[in-house]
């Protein structure tokens, strides 16, 4: 059966990942080969096998596709210049206010345009100041749209009995509705706005508490596990399982992974290298002697095909060791302030 994009007339019936189908073929392999660098596998994965079963398309749609593209790229050019209403002004003026509306809308969908822009533009110790005093669901609304490394330091420096509470409200969040966004973006004196797109927006949750400790330094993010243990012992084992993963172990230098060496088993070693990366591995066996080395990738190759079960089962009792042995003080993982090495 043809692809959908072979005879189809009007772009507007083709979805977005046809659209980008056709984009990366009106572009050409050597320009879609750069695009594929910054995309994930699975949408690798999917855009090769759409690429792959379009026959053909007639230079309408691949016209329309190109200007479609050319739109959002200039709307996203406006915004950054002067905002959501600079960029949506520029744009009516351009091709009219219904498409303006559909490219903005596009946009703010796809998370590509944020709430609290000027927030993340924003020093961390002066945000701080500002926004100390809000109430702990505020910040951590504000502290779900930072960077890691932003949220780490301001959470760092909220007093002890705030942290465990923001953090567990970051947690805690799913969906926040424009409404509430556009209050907090008064109270901060802001111009930004997403909100020409009225669906929730998803923020927080586990993975962006997990972010936020995985960076901040190892006193703070201690505090606020025993506290979560305490109050939410679930949601404290949800993250303590995300938080340090097997190919963090590249965050370690040489000396602390022959001190983790020295706790593993052999047998869980080969059986987690086998479904790690060429880094991680390389890693490993620098550490290791040449003929503990050479023996670790003689069972790795006798194995044969193993379920990813039993690696991740592998992989997680050295996480775990390495947390025993950082919380004992002889590793230590490189993290936000504070991981200076005194000898």
């Amino acid at each position: 059966m043809p692809n959908a994009a072979t005879t189809k007339q009007d772009d507007q019936e083709l979805t977005g990942l046809q659209k980008a189908a056709v984009l990366l073929i009106a572009l050409g392999p050597e320009k879609s080969a750069l695009i594929f660098k910054h995309l994930k596998d699975e949408e690798i994965e999917e855009l090769t096998l759409e690429i792959a079963n379009t026959r053909t398309i007639t230079p309408q749609i691949k016209e329309n596709v190109i200007n479609e593209f050319y739109q959002i790229c200039l709307a996203q050019q406006y915004i950054a210049e002067g905002g959501i209403g600079y960029a949506k002004e520029l744009l009516e003026k351009s091709f009219g206010s219904d498409r303006a509306r559909d490219v903005i809308g596009k946009l703010t969908a796809s998370l590509q345009v944020k709430p609290f822009e000027f927030v993340r533009k924003t020093d961390a110790a002066q945000l701080l100041n500002f926004i100390q005093d809000e109430h702990p669901q505020t910040i951590a609304l504000i502290l779900s749209y930072l960077s890691p490394s932003q949220a780490a330091l301001i959470i760092g420096a909220l007093p002890p009995d705030r942290q465990a509470d923001v953090t567990k409200r970051i947690a805690q969040m799913d969906r926040t509705s424009p409404e509430v966004i556009k209050e907090v973006e008064k109270v901060l004196e802001t111009k930004l706005s997403s909100l020409v797109n009225q669906d929730y927006t998803i923020i927080g949750g586990v993975d962006s508490v997990v972010d936020i400790l995985n960076t901040v330094d190892r006193g703070t993010e201690k505090h606020i596990m025993e506290t979560l243990e305490i109050e939410e012992p679930e949601l404290a084992d949800e993250i303590r399982k995300k938080m340090f993963v097997f190919e963090d172990i590249l965050l370690l230098d040489d000396r602390a992974i022959q001190r983790v060496l020295r706790d593993v088993d052999n047998g869980d070693l080969s059986m987690a290298l086998k479904g790690s990366g060429e880094e991680v591995q390389e890693a490993i066996f620098k550490n290791l002697s040449k003929r503990l080395a050479s023996m670790i990738k003689e069972d790795m190759d006798f194995m044969g095909p193993v379920r990813m079960k039993d690696v991740e089962e592998a992989q997680q009792k050295i996480v775990n060791i390495i947390r025993k042995l950082e919380d004992s003080g002889e590793i230590v993982i490189s993290r936000g302030g504070g991981d200076e090495i005194i000898v």
